[in-house]
């Protein structure tokens, strides 16, 4: 990382420093490390902090007792969609020994090879024992703990859905990226159980999309299964993708949904973030990350952009429509 950027990289992150935090006397105020894959201004716009999951961890801290400026202030950096700089990133917030750091599951990777102190809290990561970020579910043993997605217990139940939805499509793209291996691996285990043929699009960097959906519409598939990882900082260029593409796609996000996206299946992050919050409070009560047990969802949520259907001229069946959580007309 060059000098410059380092240097403006802190800037922002004294910017989103109120000076009510430095005025206190006697009461130790947190520095709450919090890595996002959007842009760095859209997490600094506001004191606090906005963006729905932030707002949803301050919510949680607030409903906890902490008070922005008084007990804790955030150092806030966003990827803009760019993974390669996630180590970077990462190196930022070990440089300025913040008291503990959250992030979604994209950057904790890097996380992971930044720091073995700092505690790291998961706001929702697809697979945190197969990706080497914690030793198991009750005992993560290190300094990582937090949330699960369980992103990969749940490929099989979204590729069903996908295929209620659009039981004529004979061959399924699924497109995904190295971060989310082993959702792809489940997803060959369900379609080889049931008989369905997947083609594998597999991409390494987002200026590979394009050329991902060629491969797809070229093989003439039916429907398209979005994985997380690297597709999620770029949904809105890939709902537009597929769109152009006229392709069915289930999501494994409702942010894509929201966004435009036809369909997903999945828990709900921003409840996680809200979840993180109790998660960060007992850290800096004292309790060792090893000693919190990684938590899953209990729920996930089916939602349905009919407007986007509509588009597509596909008929929702009504057994889809009714097991919806939500349905976004």
């Amino acid at each position: 990382m060059d000098r410059r950027a380092f240097i403006g990289s802190l800037a922002i992150g004294i910017l989103a420093v109120p000076r009510a935090a430095h005025a206190q006397s006697g009461r130790k105020v947190y520095r709450i490390g919090i890595l996002g894959l959007g842009r760095t201004s859209d997490m600094v716009g506001s004191q606090p902090p906005g963006g729905p999951s932030i707002q949803a961890l301050l919510r949680g801290l607030r409903e906890l007792g902490y008070v922005y400026g008084e007990h804790f202030v955030t150092e806030p950096r966003g990827a803009e969609g760019r993974p390669e700089r996630y180590p970077n990133l990462a190196a930022e917030l070990v440089h300025l020994q913040v008291d503990v750091i959250v992030a979604p599951g994209p950057m904790l990777a890097a996380l992971k090879q930044a720091t073995s102190t700092i505690p790291v809290v998961m706001a929702g990561v697809n697979d945190p024992v197969g990706e080497g970020l914690v030793q198991s579910i009750g005992h993560p043993g290190g300094n990582f703990t937090g949330l699960s997605l369980q992103s990969v217990e749940t490929t099989g139940k979204r590729l069903e859905l996908l295929k209620e939805l659009v039981p004529t499509a004979a061959v399924v793209a699924v497109l995904w990226d190295r971060t989310v291996l082993r959702s792809w691996q489940m997803a060959e285990v369900a379609a080889r159980e049931r008989g369905w043929k997947l083609l594998s699009v597999e991409v390494r960097d987002p200026g590979e999309l394009e050329g991902a959906f060629r491969a797809a519409t070229d093989a003439r598939v039916g429907a398209l299964f979005v994985m997380g990882g690297l597709a999620f900082p770029h949904r809105r260029r890939i709902i537009e993708l597929a769109a152009r593409s006229r392709l069915p796609a289930m999501y494994t996000l409702r942010d894509y949904v929201e966004a435009g996206g036809l369909i997903s299946y999945g828990a709900d992050v921003n409840e996680m973030w809200h979840r993180a919050a109790s998660y960060v409070d007992r850290i800096l009560k004292g309790t060792k990350p090893a000693d919190l047990p990684v938590e899953q969802p209990t729920k996930f949520e089916l939602v349905i952009n009919l407007k986007t259907a509509k588009t597509l001229g596909l008929t929702i069946p009504q057994t889809l429509l009714l097991r919806a959580d939500q349905v976004i007309e």
